[in-house]
């Protein structure tokens, strides 16, 4: 039984030929160091009780205020840190330095912790935004490069509040949110659930099996052919497979699955890639990102379960392919945030070359 997996094992690993490579490594860099420090366009998701909280963007949010919107310039924060310690070589290395430290100053995280600390903005960036905060912690706490340290305690107060948000949240929300967007539950809790085992957060990783076991565990044939909704850029049903692979054990996984995603099963499973129709339209290139969800949930199911699944390998690099070039397309609809998804799904294409 050892030898066959390790035969699965050898197979899977020589059928991904994804490889990110140093030029694509900085194309896909300089995507959100272009947009880290632009302050408009920008979408603010903001409350406001009275006149006075209105203010640019960079007086609101002093480190996260480019890319866009919040989310999209935290988690182009994280791609840079990413690509920073893979890629000693990467070009720009230390204008990119210099921009997260400007950034991510201890003073300016503490302008982002006061405005997620007033009372009506307790949901802000709920939990999209949060999951990517967390992501970035990790990818700061795991940097062997000097400039990291500091940025990483500047951020860890910011991150302990998001910590904080996430178990109060979590109980209080009775239905799980299955959009192809950013309330999605699943994908929220899968960045969390990274994070907590990571940080060796007993209680934040009970609070979320717990809460993942009770909103996912008697769901049954998730509708595949649902997919996609118009604006999607996760996958509904593969980032719930994402959560609870996560939070189950083996058997009681596989055994969920079955009846969860039977078609997965069939070795001629077929699943048609997310098609954009105008990459100048900021929501419907949103597909492009459901092609790199669905990819790298795919990955990461076939690398723990080869004898099950490593028939879906040939999708799961269909769906990478196919959107990969959309990423340097010019478009900033897309290019604000999809590095950033590039990246994830070329990081679970290779597990043997994920650096922890």
């Amino acid at each position: 039984m050892k030898s066959t997996i390790a035969l699965l094992l050898l197979t899977y690993s020589s059928l991904f030929a994804q490889e990110l490579s140093l030029e694509k490594a900085n194309h896909l860099a300089s995507l959100p160091l272009k947009c880290l420090q632009q302050e408009y366009p920008n979408k603010l998701q903001q409350l406001l009780v009275n006149s006075s909280e209105i203010a640019a963007p960079k007086n609101l949010h002093p480190a996260f205020y480019g890319c866009f919107d919040w989310h999209s310039s935290v988690h182009g924060h994280w791609s840079l840190v990413y690509l920073l310690k893979r890629f000693p070589g990467l070009a720009y290395r230390e204008a990119i330095i210099n921009k997260l430290k400007t950034n991510l100053s201890k003073e300016n995280i503490q302008t982002e912790i006061n405005y997620l600390s007033k009372k009506h903005e307790s949901s802000f960036e709920r939990t999209y935004g949060w999951a990517w905060l967390l992501q970035l912690q990790m990818e700061l706490d795991t940097s062997p490069d000097a400039y990291a340290k500091d940025l990483a305690q500047n951020l860890r107060p910011l991150s302990d509040l998001i910590v904080t948000r996430y178990m109060e949240f979590l109980p209080k929300l009775l239905y799980s949110i299955r959009a192809g967007t950013h309330t999605n539950t699943a994908f929220g809790l899968s960045l969390a659930w990274d994070y907590a085992v990571f940080t060796n957060n007993k209680q934040f990783q009970n609070s979320i099996q717990e809460n993942a076991i009770r909103l996912f565990m008697k769901d049954e044939n998730c509708p595949f052919n649902w997919e996609p909704s118009g604006t999607d850029f996760l996958s509904p049903c593969m980032e719930e497979i994402g959560i609870m692979q996560r939070v189950l054990p083996p058997t009681t996984f596989l055994s969920w699955l079955a009846q969860f995603a039977p078609p997965l099963f069939d070795t001629k499973f077929s699943w048609e890639v997310a098609k954009v129709s105008d990459r100048t339209d900021g929501h419907l290139v949103h597909l492009d990102g459901l092609n790199f969800s669905r990819s790298w949930n795919l990955f990461h199911l076939i690398h723990q379960y080869p004898k099950q699944f490593l028939h879906l390998q040939t999708l799961a690099n269909e769906h990478l392919n196919f959107s990969l070039a959309s990423v340097v397309d010019g478009n900033y609809e897309g290019e604000h945030w999809l590095a950033s998804f590039a990246l994830k799904a070329f990081e679970e294409s290779n597990p043997h070359k994920k650096m922890q």
